[in-house]
This record gives C-alpha cells, sequence and structure tokens, in this order.
C-alpha cells in the first residue's frame, strides 16, 4: 500500500502544478492581447515619425547632426540586451542571450571596445555570472509600459553618445511575430538608422513644407525622439514576445501535466487491482488451507 499511497501523492503533486501552468497560461494571454493592441496603436505615430525624419534628412546635411552621422571612428560600442525578468517562458531568454554574448565576442575581436546594458533581471543575471559588469541596469520596466522610461533611458544614451562614452549603441531584443514566434533584431540604436533615399531633384527638390522653426532645429528636435520611441518599440515587441513564450509554455507544460496525471492514474489503478487481487488470494488461501 505504500506505493500507493507514493502514486496518490504524485497524482495530487502534478495536479497542482497543472493549475498554476494553466493560470499562468490565460493570465499571459490576456497580458498578449493587451500588448498586442498597443503593438498596432503605436504603428502608425512610428510610421509617420520615420517619414517626417526620413524627408527632413533627404534635404539636409547630416555632418551637423552627430546623430545622424555618426563617428568617423567607433571604436565603442554599447549593446542594449532586453529580455524578460522572470523565467518560465521557453527558450524566450536564452536564445536572445546566446545572441549577444556571440555578438560581445565577435566586436570584441575586431578590435572595438563592448560595454553592455541591460534591460530585465534575466540579462543581467547571466552576464554577471560571466563576470561582465553592465553600465546600466534596469529591472521590471517592461510590464509597465510608461513611455517616460523610455525617455529617461534614451536621454541616458544620447548623453553618453554626445559624451564620448560611447559612439555606438545597437539594440538587441526578441521582436513579436506570433504566439509561438519570435524573431531575434539587432538594430543600431544610435546613430539613428534611416533607409537609404536618394536626395530629391527636380521640382521635388524645390517644392517642400513650410518649417516652424526651420528645417534644422526640427531634425535636431526629432532624432532623440526618434531614439526614445525605437527604445518604447522595441520594449513593447520584447514584452508581448515574452507573453507569448510564457504562453506556448504554460500550455505545453499544461499539456504534459493532464498526460502524467493520466499516466499515474492508470499506474494507480492497476496497483490497486492488484493490491486487491493479492489480498483475495491471501483470503482464498487461508480458507482453503483452513479446510
Amino acid at each position: 500500500m505504500a506505493g500507493l499511497r507514493d502514486i496518490r501523492k504524485r497524482i495530487n503533486s502534478v495536479r497542482s502544478t497543472h493549475k498554476i501552468t494553466k493560470a499562468m497560461k490565460m493570465v499571459a494571454a490576456a497580458k498578449l492581447r493587451g500588448a498586442e493592441e498597443r503593438l498596432r496603436a503605436g504603428r502608425p505615430y512610428a510610421q509617420m515619425l520615420d517619414d517626417v525624419i526620413a524627408n527632413l534628412y533627404r534635404r539636409t546635411d547630416p555632418a551637423g547632426f552627430p546623430l545622424l552621422a555618426g563617428k568617423e571612428t567607433a571604436p565603442k560600442v554599447e549593446l542594449l540586451v532586453v529580455t524578460s525578468d522572470r523565467g518560465l517562458c521557453g527558450a524566450f531568454n536564452s536564445n536572445i542571450l546566446r545572441y549577444a554574448w556571440a555578438t560581445r565576442k565577435r566586436l570584441e575581436a575586431e578590435g572595438k571596445q563592448v560595454s553592455i546594458s541591460v534591460i530585465g533581471r534575466k540579462s543581467l543575471d547571466f552576464f554577471k555570472r560571466r563576470s561582465v559588469t553592465a553600465r546600466q541596469s534596469h529591472l521590471n520596466i517592461l510590464g509597465n509600459h510608461n513611455y517616460g522610461l523610455a525617455m529617461r533611458i534614451g536621454k541616458e544614451l544620447v548623453d553618453s553618445f554626445t559624451g564620448d562614452v560611447v559612439d555606438e549603441v545597437y539594440l538587441v531584443y526578441n521582436e513579436f511575430v506570433s504566439a509561438i514566434s519570435q524573431r531575434i533584431i539587432d538594430r543600431r540604436l544610435i546613430p539613428v538608422q534611416l533607409p537609404a533615399e536618394p536626395r530629391p531633384t527636380g521640382m521635388d527638390a524645390v517644392i517642400d513644407y513650410r518649417y516652424e522653426p526651420d528645417r534644422d532645429a526640427l531634425l535636431a528636435e526629432l532624432l532623440p525622439l526618434q531614439v526614445n520611441y525605437q527604445l518604447y518599440r522595441a520594449f513593447l515587441e520584447s514584452f508581448a514576445a515574452e507573453m507569448g513564450a510564457r504562453m506556448s509554455a504554460m500550455d505545453s507544460a499544461t499539456t504534459n501535466a493532464e498526460e502524467m496525471i493520466d499516466r499515474l492514474t492508470l499506474q494507480f489503478n492497476r496497483a490497486r487491482q492488484a493490491a486487491i487481487t493479492k489480498e483475495l488470494m491471501d483470503i482464498v488461501n487461508g480458507a482453503n488451507a483452513v479446510t
């Protein structure tokens, strides 16, 4: 009977785990829907901001804008790695961290001085275990969806660029593709990266908007906004990807728990039937011995 008690304990334990994973799946699904809505709501603004900056860029000499032109040499590169603060989301964190570590080694092999800044506890712990000190770390911010946080981080990065602390900043994060799929994005954040478009010619060069203030002042104002919004968008993408990965992982865990409960229940029933049969045989044998 001790075997039956052990099996019953295991069934109860797996049932408790099943309840937890099912609840976590439902919570992640609800958060994922909200994150997808925020991503869709922000796309028109992002597109319009890109279009305005691209139009100004085509009509402006980028030499007067370090955030556009960059520096002649860029020996100091920073990787801003975005991960989650918690686990239980499959390979979401491990994939991005392996990529970031390989990128760091590649840049160092090219003679670059590589610094690391992190968003999320998982990335902070990862680099700390490898004796790499993060220049800046920000924890428990992705779920807040606060644009003000992105502004503060973006300002610090821009100040580090203008103060010669870093020459380039690359943003490494998981982009949301679907509930079961994420894509690693490695994007240059500073200097601002714009699509290559030809300079306007002919009438297109003559006809332009009337700017207030002037074109250069407007571009100088918009470039930090571009950095801030790219950060904010990466945070939204990463959070949505995390919720999708967690929902998928918890769905698999819930299914595995259900299958394990079925196997343990079958094992329990067989063991109980064998015990009952053994007791009946003992009773019959005892009765035969008496007679």
